[in-house]
């Protein structure tokens, strides 16, 4: 194959504009989740919820967002993934403005209950989508989408601080940032298109390959390891997100305000580690790149549980988001590389973990260090983050890799 088809993806301007398009869809995402959750404070003031049924309402959320990506996995099979993110999205934004308005306990359980139910559907549907892209490109792109989700995600958070510094109400601080992206969402949904490789006029079909390909059934054995890496890394992640400020205050003596910054900086080097992955597994394939992510986010949770202060501590968490980082784009492009004629079943079933891995993470951190110590809890995250170095070769199926410097093999077409 020359250098020209490797490249099909990039002159394609179908392709160009579903990748733009998905870019932007998963930005929204990161917007409207960022508002979700750095204002649970100020929606469990609004709705009067109790400490104890808070845990309640934010578990039910991901355990909704797992039944909404099996669904997906059923919904795909008759419609495609990109219908499904066109209708998911808007649903996501509508329910989080209805989670702003509301003032009974009734009506915020069902704004989080959809929320819930879309998000699963839009995340299993994204990931897709930007799987199938990958495919087509031949070179990995898959970090770039969720480098847009991170991107969103800061400027989410941004808006929430605003809100709270103005005092706005949730609805107010909501309703304008719903009525841009709601029609940016639908208008970028006209270009959303699943990848097809050159030269094949559809996206591969089931065949037995050995490979999970067509015709064979998806093997929960040979998906096994990445669902265990996805739900390792969002348990790291989940740590970080939930106990970082607690931590730098609590443990290390900083200020309230400084206690704030770790996770800022997470999510800054998340943005950076994800615009320059691709890069690195275009060069050194993505075993490498997910070996090196490990091993820098169980070296950031080494230095947090071991520092000595604050400065030191906010160190750690700088090097987790950059090795954080790469893990789960990487790991749904493995599902999809693993899988290429079934890969939306793959994706939908490993996306799952992902939900697991944060309702996971949050409370045992919170278990063990109430039982033992914080400094020690961080450790636990780090040893599993390191169990993924043992799961690395999954992230280069045999007959599904990315050669050629890490790029489509000359010899074979992915999937």
């Amino acid at each position: 194959m020359d250098s020209s088809s490797a490249d099909s993806g990039g002159t394609d301007p179908a392709l160009r504009r579903g990748r733009v398009a998905l870019a932007l869809s998963f930005g929204v995402q990161g917007v409207a989740f960022a508002l979700l959750v750095t204002r649970i404070p100020a929606l469990q003031d609004q709705y009067g919820i109790s400490d104890g049924l808070l845990p309640a309402f934010l578990a039910a959320v991901p355990i909704l967002a797992g039944v909404g990506s099996v669904l997906t996995e059923k919904v795909v099979t008759r419609v495609r993934p990109g219908t499904v993110l066109r209708w998911a999205q808007p649903l996501v934004l509508l329910a989080l403005l209805g989670a702003g308005a509301g003032r009974e306990m009734w009506q915020v359980a069902v704004a989080l209950g959809v929320f819930g139910l879309a998000v699963g559907a839009l995340d299993a549907s994204m990931n897709m989508l930007g799987v199938s892209l990958q495919r087509a490109y031949g070179r990995s792109i898959m970090l770039g989408f969720h480098a847009a989700f991170s991107l969103g995600g800061i400027v989410g958070a941004s808006l929430a601080w605003a809100g709270a510094r103005w005092e706005l109400s949730l609805f107010v601080s909501y309703l304008p940032v719903v009525a841009v992206l709601l029609p940016a969402a639908l208008v970028g949904s006209r270009w959303y298109t699943e990848g097809k490789e050159k030269g094949k006029g559809k996206a591969p079909e089931p065949g037995g390959d050995g490979t999970g390909g067509a015709g064979e059934a998806l093997s929960f054995k040979l998906l096994l390891p990445l669902c265990l890496v996805m739900c390792f890394a969002y348990i790291g992640d989940s740590t970080v997100s939930n106990w970082s400020a607690k931590y730098l205050q609590d443990v290390l003596g900083s200020s309230e305000q400084l206690a704030t910054v770790p996770y800022n900086v997470y999510m800054v080097t998340t943005l950076l580690g994800r615009a320059v992955g691709d890069l690195g597994v275009r060069r050194f394939g993505a075993v490498a790149v997910v070996r090196a992510g490990s091993l820098l986010a169980a070296g950031g949770f080494a230095v947090v549980a071991v520092a000595p202060g604050a400065w030191v501590g906010m160190a750690g968490f700088t090097l987790l988001g950059l090795g954080l980082c790469v893990i789960v784009p990487q790991t749904f492009a493995a599902a999809g590389r693993l899988f290429p004629g079934n890969s939306d079943a793959a994706v939908a079933r490993l996306n799952i973990f992902n939900y697991v891995g944060f309702l996971v993470g949050s409370p045992l951190v919170g278990v063990l260090g109430d039982a033992w110590s914080y400094r020690g809890a961080m450790l636990v995250p780090m040893v599993l983050v390191l169990v993924t170095l043992v799961y690395a070769r999954s992230f280069a199926a045999e007959g599904a890799r990315y050669g050629g410097g890490h790029e489509r093999p000359r010899t074979a077409d992915v999937g």
